[in-house]
């Protein structure tokens, strides 16, 4: 049976502005590859409502689970909720249990929720939270959207919380053998056993080392003994080009 299959969705002006360094798709990409749950798209789209739901519409239908961050804050330009209540066709509001939760975070932290912060507590209908000890403002599920956080470290926490309850599969293995030769002289002996091996994905990645230019190959998959025979294989050909 496949793994389940991923695509993330990156909200704001900031990322696309270069103000902002995404870190998001790199810890998810580690994430799902661990819990066997295939990443294999990465979009990112401006704070913009008819952006964000067409993006939405398009991969919700195409992958088993994606992922949102950014946009669920408490200024004008969080519109990540309305855009996913609208993708959906359903409502939205400042929702009971949400609101508890913010305001058991903030009394914690010896203040009162203001209106601007409840906005955090707007989740759509029906949609299931999605908790985090950082800020105490959740995010949520609906459908196969799951919606967080764009700050890092409260991210992270909605992801841990998250990805327990999720179908997972197989955990992807990677495998590196380091070629002291340039990708041309790779290319074609790295080619033919990719085609040979359907069940692997390789990658190549050239390196300098002051005067020395090589390759890092890198094969991935499921199937721990399919990739150590591809290892195998791959040092065959360092000492063939060599």
């Amino acid at each position: 049976m496949p793994n389940p299959t991923a695509a993330m969705l990156v909200i704001g002006d900031e990322i696309l502005s270069g103000r902002t360094r995404d870190a998001n798709a790199y810890h998810l990409a580690g994430v799902l590859s661990a819990a066997g749950i295939d990443l294999l798209e990465v979009r990112v789209v401006p704070d913009d409502h008819d952006v964000i739901v067409s993006a939405l519409d398009a991969l919700r239908g195409r992958y088993t689970h994606v992922f949102t961050s950014g946009g669920i804050g408490p200024t004008h330009d969080d519109i990540t909720a309305d855009a996913v209540a609208a993708a959906f066709g359903v409502g939205i509001a400042v929702r009971e249990d949400a609101r508890a939760l913010l305001e058991e975070a903030m009394a914690r932290r010896g203040t009162a929720a203001s209106p601007d912060q409840l906005r955090m507590a707007r989740v759509p209908d029906g949609a299931r939270l999605i908790v985090n000890d950082v800020s105490g403002a959740p995010g949520f599920s609906l459908g196969n959207v799951h919606v967080m956080a764009g700050v890092p470290s409260i991210f992270r926490a909605m992801l841990d919380a998250l990805l327990p309850g999720l179908q997972a599969g197989v955990p992807r293995e990677s495998r590196e053998v380091r070629f002291e030769v340039g990708e041309s002289r790779v290319a074609g002996p790295l080619r033919d056993l990719a085609e040979r091996t359907p069940g692997l994905t390789f990658g190549s990645y050239p390196f300098s080392d002051g005067d020395l230019r090589g390759t890092n190959v890198v094969v991935r998959g499921t199937d721990p003994a399919l990739l150590d025979e591809a290892v195998t294989r791959l040092e065959e050909i360092r000492r063939a080009v060599s």
